[in-house]
């Protein structure tokens, strides 16, 4: 391989043999149609779709609420404990596959109690697959739980109430939903109590929002974090101040393409990220909407930004330092990478 680097062959064993962790997974979006079909017909719940490629058909998408209208439909199959387990363990057997050793998944809270689905319903399902992923696929795994921008912050506040019994099971707090209209400086009072409890916290920023949004993330929230961070490069002192202070960005190339933040994945940022230091990370987001898992996500900016194999190298170390996980596990996950590329 060293002799051609070019070559697809070349670059997609590197990345099928890289440890990787994934941050920006949001684990509603890994329902595939199949999925959506089977848990409908078991829960007795009609959608308006004939079948699984009917579905896939409407995922023609030309802007980040095109996808929410029919992510939200999506998620009305998922009602029992079990929906939940069974999602989050088809997510993990593909991430396995991809040879992804730690996941940073966030879950929708009030996409399910607003169904009227208990809190605890989805968090059971979920955390019961990510501890059986741990001990039977060896991925370590953090829980976010993601406040919907487009809901009010008292909204956020009710929520983060129902998930005080179980902060011990929660790893931190997400932004996610609707960006524009919705700024991070809505949401700053339920930011400033999540880390008084001691949460992680990170949000989506700078995906369609303007840089603005990204200071009110960093500023405002205090992010540890920034989800997305695509038009954080529209400034120069905004990208410098990433770069000094060593945040992670979690992007989603994949997910840019379909949803049209970028017109093709040649434009995608990842490239000038890498070359001006910034601490970029490649993840899925919404892989049954989006086209792909992550392996994917690696391979088609790999084809279309000609990355090298000391670039990927750099990108599956960046996700386990952006992890949040402890510096001795940081550390033996890098160790890996480094033993993967030999």
């Amino acid at each position: 391989c060293s002799r051609d680097w070019s070559s697809d062959v070349c670059s997609s064993d590197l990345i099928a043999r890289l440890p990787k962790a994934e941050l920006h997974l949001h684990i509603e979006g890994s329902l595939e149609p199949e999925m959506l079909f089977a848990l409908a017909a078991r829960n007795g719940v009609a959608i308006p779709f004939a079948s699984p490629a009917e579905v896939r058909a409407a995922y023609a998408f030309s802007n980040l609420q095109d996808f929410l209208d029919i992510y939200y439909q999506g998620m009305s199959v998922l009602i029992t404990e079990q929906d939940f387990y069974d999602l989050t363990w088809a997510y993990l057997e593909r991430a396995a596959a991809d040879n992804v050793r730690h996941v940073e998944i966030f879950f929708d809270p009030q996409g399910h109690t607003e169904r009227g689905v208990a809190f605890e319903t989805a968090l059971d399902g979920i955390e019961r697959a990510l501890k059986d992923g741990e001990a039977r696929l060896g991925i370590s795994y953090r829980l976010i739980m993601c406040f919907l921008r487009h809901l009010s912050e008292e909204a956020a506040f009710a929520t983060l109430e129902q998930a005080l019994p179980h902060l011990h099971r929660i790893h931190g707090v997400g932004l996610d939903s609707s960006e524009l209209g919705h700024p991070p400086s809505k949401f700053q009072r339920v930011f400033a109590h999540a880390r008084e409890l001691g949460l992680h916290v990170t949000a989506h920023a700078g995906e369609e929002g303007p840089p603005e949004y990204v200071y009110e993330a960093l500023d405002l929230l205090q992010v540890e974090r920034i989800d997305h961070g695509n038009r954080a490069l529209e400034n120069l002192a905004l990208t410098r101040r990433i770069a000094e202070e060593g945040l992670t960005l979690t992007v989603c190339p994949q997910s840019n393409l379909r949803l049209c933040v970028i017109p093709d994945m040649a434009s995608s940022p990842v490239r000038r990220m890498l070359d001006l230091g910034l601490k970029v990370t490649v993840n899925s987001d919404d892989p049954a909407y989006f086209g792909g898992y992550i392996n994917d996500n690696f391979r088609s900016i790999t084809a279309a930004l000609g990355l090298s194999a000391a670039e990927l190298v750099q990108l599956a170390e960046n996700s386990f330092t952006g992890s949040f996980l402890p510096p001795d596990e940081v550390a033996r996950h890098v160790a890996a990478v480094r033993a993967a590329a030999q």
